[in-house]
């Protein structure tokens, strides 16, 4: 049985993730990259589809696990009733091929093991042919090998590779898992589990040691910062939604999608996190990868690309996968890469203004990419749009995405104000005064005195806390206040936010059913309360999210109150960084996008 979504710990070398279950079995890994073909694909279907579980031999859950420290190692421990044994499962930095290290170490007693693993290349579709070597194994199938080392005897069981051994006290057997392409030679590549184990370990170490958040809340930072360093794609410098695909927003449901790729919306929220706690590098990084994704047609900008800058991203069902406890289809590549969503334009041009105001050194053609940008959105920002929630019902003219329009704009209108680069300044100011009013007038129920989801609706939407955020209204304003009051009122459920009000139909995203509770958004509203004053209420609000995080710290895309468990894809990075960019904001530091106070 697959185990609870929050039963699972994050492994990761920077190029690739895993996930560890409390069983001790990893029940997902794509190699060789986040959005290869997953070997193992237990998590969407059942064992068949690929695993590797070492755990004592009588089975169970463990009685205790935990990150070692501030890295991304993980120590699973089982008391059992000969003994006690920790399993420390790492990914080590990837050299020239990604390795998946187990070491099993006796702590009392001597326990009896069992080791099974069951190799399913292509989403656990495809059966490797296995070999024995010298070492362990090796599985090749297509362009994939897997080799195995190992010093405890493995035979073969029914399509699956199986091992029993016996830890006592002090004993130490490595399991290493190596990965390389299927025409390169296995043994060029194999690794040293106890050496890996120490590179890891200063990896990470030396990585959290440059972190210079020191306010409240710090340990859930220093874990949500290292969750979003292993979502980094370290070629690149993108940093991916989540590490997995089709984890249901319901349980049973058809909402599950592919979050294996880099949103562009996310870049400012992510810079935010990265520049405001001390990782320039990383912050470059993404900037650097946002700008060579967008360069190009400005009309043809995309809301989401793959680790690369690919832009091609079919979507796919796997029809022989079950899904998650039932929940199908399971999605590979995702549709909504097609979509009209104007709020990205604002978004990058708010990101690339971010990192400039900050003083990053700037790149030579950010400014021409922000001016086609810019020339793109003065003609179309009265376009309807998908939204940011990328429904996949009618366009509409989305408030928030009119908003984001506005602040691409202003953020145009400041630099040329205050950076002495060129554009045409009355133009672009005279252009963010038509939007803004556009939006006043109808984008807001005077009645109810709420901003609404899209223009002529009653609905409402999470996304209309951003409008102080940005700098559209200031905080004070007494619409800011009626829209937060709304919003809380009418889209909390036991105290977390939805994305929007129910819609059993689909008639505004075109999808049937319903989802969790949106745990960014739930964030947003900590953050919302505490800028319009209600700073304990806030602070109440934000310590109830830290207390949804499973035992090794990470947060998925939302929670089910009803069930009382998290849903949707983890770790989802659009949380991690709402919890540093909310415990900086409520530890007193500023995160809106844009310095001063808004001119409206």
């Amino acid at each position: 049985m697959t185990a609870r979504i929050e039963d699972y710990a994050l492994l990761g070398d920077l190029h690739t993730a895993a996930l560890l279950g409390r069983d001790g079995s990893i029940d997902w890994l794509c190699l060789p990259r986040f959005d290869s073909p997953a070997c193992f694909a237990a998590l969407l279907h059942d064992e068949s589809a690929g695993y590797w579980r070492i755990a004592p031999a009588d089975g169970g859950p463990a009685t205790r696990r935990s990150y070692r420290g501030d890295t991304l190692i993980v120590d699973t421990e089982w008391d059992t009733d000969s003994g006690s044994v920790r399993v420390t499962d790492f990914m080590s930095p990837r050299g020239h091929a990604a390795d998946l290290v187990r070491i099993v170490e006796g702590l009392s007693g001597r326990v009896s093991m069992r080791m099974d693993l069951v190799i399913r290349f292509d989403y656990g579709h495809v059966v490797p042919w296995i070999r024995r070597s010298d070492y362990g194994l090796v599985a090749v199938a297509g362009p994939d090998t897997l080799c195995l080392s190992t010093p405890v005897k493995v035979r073969g069981e029914h399509l699956s590779t199986v091992a029993e051994f016996e830890v006592a006290a002090g004993e130490r057997v490595p399991f290493v898992l190596n990965h390389v392409e299927s025409h390169r030679l296995p043994d060029a590549v194999r690794s040293e589990a106890e050496r890996a184990l120490a590179k890891t370990e200063a990896f990470w170490r030396n990585w959290i040691d440059r972190c210079s958040y020191r306010g409240p809340w710090a340990d859930a930072v220093r874990r949500a910062l290292i969750t979003l360093k292993a979502l980094t794609y370290a070629p690149t410098g993108g940093i991916l939604a989540a590490a997995t695909t089709s984890l249901p927003e319901a349980i049973g449901g058809v909402r599950n999608w592919d979050y294996r790729y880099c949103w562009l919306r996310d870049a400012t929220f992510t810079l935010q996190a990265l520049l405001g706690t001390g990782y320039i590098d990383e912050a470059k990084a993404w900037r650097d990868w946002l700008v060579r994704a967008v360069a190009g047609d400005p009309a043809k900008l995309q809301i989401m690309y793959g680790l690369d800058g690919t832009r091609r991203l079919p979507e796919l069902t796997l029809d022989w996968l079950s899904g998650y406890e039932g929940s199908a289809p399971v999605r590979i590549g995702n549709d909504a890469a097609g979509q009209f969503q104007l709020d990205v334009w604002g978004e990058v041009l708010d990101g690339l203004h971010l990192a400039r105001e900050t003083g990053m050194e700037a790149v030579e053609t950010a400014w021409d990419i922000q001016r086609a940008l810019l020339d793109f959105l003065e003609g179309n920002w009265d376009q309807p749009d998908s939204s940011l929630w990328e429904v996949r019902g009618p366009r509409r003219h989305f408030v928030h995405s009119k908003v984001m329009a506005w602040a691409g704009i202003d953020r145009a209108v400041h630099t040329v104000e205050t950076q002495g680069l060129d554009g045409p300044l009355d133009r672009w100011r005279a252009l963010a005064d038509r939007i803004h009013a556009d939006v006043c007038q109808h984008g807001y129920d005077a009645e109810r005195n709420t901003f609404t989801q899209f223009y002529g609706s009653t609905g409402l939407d999470a996304a209309l806390l951003l409008i102080p955020r940005v700098g559209f209204l200031p905080w004070d304003d007494p619409r800011v206040a009626g829209t937060v009051d709304a919003v809380q009122n009418e889209l909390a459920n036991d105290g977390f936010l939805m994305r929007y009000g129910a819609d059993p139909e689909g008639s505004v995203d075109g999808l049937p059913g319903t989802e969790g509770a949106f745990l960014v958004c739930t964030f947003w509203l900590a953050d919302a309360l505490h800028g319009i004053g209600r700073r304990d209420e806030a602070r109440t609000l934000f310590e109830r999210l830290l207390g949804l995080r499973n035992d090794v710290g990470l947060l998925s895309e939302e929670y089910d109150t009803v069930a009382r468990r998290q849903v949707g894809n983890i770790p989802q990075a659009f949380s991690m960084v709402g919890l540093v960019n909310t415990a900086r904001q409520l530890g007193g530091a500023s995160t809106q996008t844009r310095n001063g106070d808004p001119r409206r």
